[in-house]
């Protein structure tokens, strides 16, 4: 028989007039209405009303085949353009002021500048090859002022730095800032990371609590409190929480240097989107990615499984038999693009063969309160039939009811919860299955596909439970169906 083991591994002169956009119905139905998730992401981050995002996004589709057609036009005497800061105006900058009437004509703002962009783009293009002093943040063309600017924290060593590149010294202008820009990275299922500089796993899937942001991962893998690096041995995140045995997951949370996406990476490098967390049945396949071992897939064989390892016993895995090997711990499991579970450990290897057990990913999302991050996909195309329980009513856009009755439903014993929402067509409704943890009521299954129809299903302890949908755009009626155990 062979051995079960753990998967760790060791920018004057201004003329004319604006151009603003109109409400009025021609002027909209000239025009394609914005993504809703567009106007959503204005209204909360320019702290906008729908109709001024709605308006902003209209104005800037408008206004950019105007640039377009100028730019064209004044060809090498073109020195920029540049929206107002409520996208209503769009200003042109020319070196000929014979061209200022033209640029008016055209619904823009002429503005009589020195430089056209292409000399400004050769002064940076100087000051990109050379070597700047640690100081120096950057550099960059401001069409607006005609100059390019260069942000530093030491003036007197930037302007050396400028003059030792050769270029006009009246072109640039120095800037002092307090930046001091670091590279981000992306957090994907799949990729390594180090503990304490030490022993690799795999990251499982991104997530977020609050404003936090981490990954879920095997418990073996590290203890609270050990730092980890990413693939390339930057400083990466610390161990929040870990449990093992008995379980077999923890989560990292991780610096502002880190970009979680919902993704994992499949085969020859390519990435598979994360759309929600639907639990995969037995005889169902499935596909796992790890840091050793790269993209495999098999089929499930049972859930609930128990193994026991040298270091202790762990409940509650899913096997299957797809292959893994050391340092492919806590990498990602994922059927279609649903998140199933994280890596725990097996025998065999990917040369002979074997069996391999995951922690489902709901369970550590339920107890750490923690939201799989995830992208539109889902369960979309469902048609609810053969549940033990209906409910059907309307919502208008944005709104959320809870089901059954605006309250929750109880379960006395362990199972499989599944739930199924028909909306209609042409919108967009995303359902949520929540668990109460004695505080507050956590997601553990979503299905936030960018249709009307989506389906979730979740294998749980007894407990309190109640199904959220949500309308993320459109109105219209809906039906749900729930099945509990």
């Amino acid at each position: 028989m062979r051995s079960r083991h753990l998967l760790s591994a060791a920018t004057t002169v201004t003329l004319g007039i604006a151009l603003v956009l109109t409400t009025t119905p021609g002027v909209a139905a000239a025009d394609t209405k914005p993504a809703p998730t567009m106007v959503q992401a204005l209204q909360r981050d320019l702290n906008l009303t729908v109709e001024q995002a709605e308006t902003r996004l209209l104005n800037e589709k408008r206004l950019g085949k105007v640039e377009g057609k100028i730019r064209t036009t004044l060809g090498n005497r073109f020195a920029g353009s540049w929206l107002s800061g409520d996208a209503a105006t769009l200003t042109v900058a020319v070196t000929d002021a014979t061209a200022a009437a033209g640029i008016t004509a055209s619904g823009a703002k002429a503005q009589v500048v020195t430089r056209t962009l292409a000399d400004l783009d050769g002064v940076k293009a100087r000051l990109d090859q050379s070597t700047a002093p640690a100081t120096v943040s950057g550099w960059y063309v401001d069409v607006r002022t005609n100059a390019v600017v260069v942000l530093s924290r030491d003036q007197a060593a930037t302007e050396a730095f400028v003059a030792a590149t050769g270029v006009d010294a009246r072109a640039v202008r120095i800037e002092a800032t307090t930046e001091q820009p670091q590279p981000y990275y992306d957090l994907r299922g799949g990729d390594a990371y180090y503990i304490n500089n030490s022993g690799r796993c795999s990251i499982g899937f991104s997530i977020t609590r609050g404003s936090t942001n981490g990954f879920v991962t095997a418990g073996h893998c590290g203890t609270a409190g050990a730092s980890t690096q990413g693939f390339n041995r930057v400083a990466q995140g610390t161990f929040q929480a870990s449990s093992f045995p008995g379980n077999d997951y923890a989560w990292v949370a991780v610096n502002a240097n880190w970009t979680p996406q919902p993704v994992v990476v499949g085969s020859g490098g390519g990435t598979v989107t994360v759309a929600g967390s639907s639990a995969q049945v037995v005889g169902g396949s499935i596909c796992r990615s790890g840091s050793t071992t790269g993209w495999h897939c098999g089929v499930v064989q049972q859930l609930n499984a128990t193994v026991t390892y040298p270091q202790g016993t762990v409940t509650g895995l899913t096997r299957t038999n797809v292959c893994a090997e050391p340092g492919d711990s806590g990498g990602s499991w994922i059927s279609g693009n649903q998140a199933q579970g994280v890596t725990s450990g097996g025998s065999g290897n990917c040369s002979s063969g074997g069996t391999t057990y995951f922690q489902p990913v709901n369970e550590i999302l339920s107890t750490y309160g923690l939201t799989l991050v995830t992208q539109g996909g889902g369960g979309g195309g469902t048609t609810c039939s053969g549940y033990a329980n209906t409910y059907t009513g309307s919502l208008t856009s944005g709104a959320n009811v809870y089901l059954p009755n605006n309250s929750s439903y109880t379960s006395t014993v362990s199972g499989t919860h599944r739930a199924c929402l028909d909306g209609p067509n042409g919108v967009d409704f995303d359902l949520y299955l929540q668990r109460y943890n004695g505080s507050s009521w956590v997601t553990v299954a979503s299905g936030t596909s960018a249709g009307p129809d989506e389906a979730v299903t979740y294998n749980g302890t007894a407990g309190s439970y109640r199904i959220r949908v949500h309308a993320y755009s459109g109105s219209g009626a809906y039906s749900v169906g729930s099945t509990r155990p």
